[in-house]
């Protein structure tokens, strides 16, 4: 399967500060990537660079597709716009009831964005990712403000679109659970200047992951151990 995503002696400075280095990372198509490491380890700006948000101090960026669906942290909507509304802003010509029954949004299509739960938000918000049908989604700690059992939901959903679409996935997140729920591979980033010091695969089924099964808590011993040498 071929690369969407090719970056070659990628390195990123904020005035005088140094936050990228050295970075070379290919991404496949239908890959489920997930970048996690310490606080200020550039995982963010890394996204922003893919996405086009950001250039590049030094080094080369290859995307090989314009289609990209962005998941922010924070949902974003359109507050005066219903829940159907914000969705056809970004796609007018979108066919929504699909989606909306996929992530259990039928019943919010007329809902204005304070009507909803934090759990409804997001799933707006990925809503939002979707109806473009992306070849790659990119998701910046989306599940962060959420309570466990709307996390665990909303993963699920995620990874259902997955099988549907096969689009390329990446996840920024703090928190090592969702990324061995979410990723078939882990890159784990340095410190600032965030470095990529181990690229991990996660063989396993992507659909209906559980924290318990003993293969994802070894894979999570392995990523704590250089995680531990990482700050």
């Amino acid at each position: 399967m071929g690369n969407l995503i090719v970056i070659t002696n990628l390195a990123k400075s904020f005035d005088d500060k140094k936050v990228l280095d050295n970075i070379n990372l290919s991404i496949c198509k239908s890959e489920r990537a997930a970048l996690i490491g310490p606080s200020g380890s550039g995982k963010t700006t890394l996204l922003r660079i893919i996405s086009g948000l950001e250039t590049p101090s030094q080094g080369t960026v290859q995307i090989h597709t314009r289609n990209i669906g962005y998941v922010f942290q924070e949902p974003r909507l359109i507050p005066w716009r219903t829940v159907e509304q914000n969705l056809l802003f970004v796609n007018p010509d979108a066919e929504l009831e699909d989606i909306l029954a996929k992530l259990r949004l039928k019943d919010f299509k007329n809902h204005y964005p304070h009507q909803l739960s934090g759990g409804m938000k997001q799933r707006v918000n990925l809503a939002r990712a979707l109806i473009t049908n992306p070849d790659l989604l990119i998701l910046d700690e989306p599940f962060s403000s959420l309570d466990l059992p709307i996390k665990l939901e909303i993963i699920n959903d995620v990874l259902l679109q997955w099988q549907e679409r096969k689009f390329t996935m990446i996840l920024v997140t703090h928190d090592l659970k969702e990324a061995l729920l979410l990723a078939d591979r882990i890159i784990i980033l340095s410190s600032s200047p965030g470095r990529i010091i181990k690229d991990l695969t996660v063989d396993l089924n992507p659909v209906n992951r559980k924290i318990s099964d003993p293969a994802l808590l070894s894979i999570e011993s392995d990523i704590l151990h250089v995680l531990s040498s990482a700050y």
